[in-house]
């Protein structure tokens, strides 16, 4: 064999290494945006012209992401929002409609509390989804039957599934499911142990765990 066949093939070694390392490395990147970003790097996949731009996309993301300032909610401010959740979800049996749009504001604040822009809908989603994809989808499915609600198209059922879509991404900002696996009931009164129409805020706060109602938002 002569040098000149020795080198032809060396290099075509060096090509074909260097070749299976290009694509081991973007089946690496591939795996990590998958496991990151879950049901959403579908989604993303689906609008994009191909799956290059798709993954280009989700790593801008990231990119975003990581300039952002985040910030842990205090034990307070969780049983604050915990307990906001709570009175939301009993409103629900008098007032679906108005119920979703407080839901949305209340989400809203939390998601601001967190440290993530509070914009347009679709750059707000985009940020949330590298640390919380899992759930992106749920407040989606919030956000249309909101803009349903507001053309007064969504029926009482739709309603309820509203709110129980924005406690899976409540529940996952705020660390924990803020009042149980339960669901709001429209069609029965809620009946609150130890509350009194006329109690004040401070026998309602004398209430135990085990008095309050069941969460308005499961099935």
């Amino acid at each position: 064999m002569s040098p000149t066949q020795v080198i032809v093939i060396v290099l075509v070694v060096l090509v074909v290494v260097a070749a299976l390392a290009v694509v081991l490395r973007q089946a690496a990147r591939r795996r990590a945006l998958r496991s990151r970003f879950g049901p959403e790097y579908d989604r993303v996949v689906a609008e994009q012209d191909n799956r290059s731009a798709a993954e280009r996309e989700l790593r801008d993301r990231e990119r975003r992401h990581a300039e952002l300032t985040l910030t842990p909610l205090t034990p307070e401010s969780r049983a604050r929002y915990a307990a906001a959740w709570e009175e939301l979800q009993v409103r629900f049996v008098d007032s679906p409609a108005e119920t979703v749009s407080d839901a949305d504001e209340l989400v809203g604040r939390l998601v601001a509390e967190r440290g993530y822009p509070t914009g347009e809908f679709d750059d707000q989603a985009a940020h949330l989804s590298v640390e919380h994809a899992r759930t992106l989808s749920h407040y989606r499915d919030a956000h249309e039957i909101r803009l349903r609600n507001e053309r007064g198209e969504a029926g009482t059922e739709e309603l309820r599934q509203a709110v129980v879509h924005y406690r899976a991404l409540f529940a996952d900002l705020l660390g924990k499911d803020p009042v149980g696996s339960h669901t709001p009931e429209q069609h029965q009164p809620v009946h609150v142990p130890g509350h009194q129409p006329d109690a004040t805020p401070e026998q309602r706060a004398d209430v135990t765990p085990a008095d309050r109602p069941h969460d308005v938002t499961s099935r």
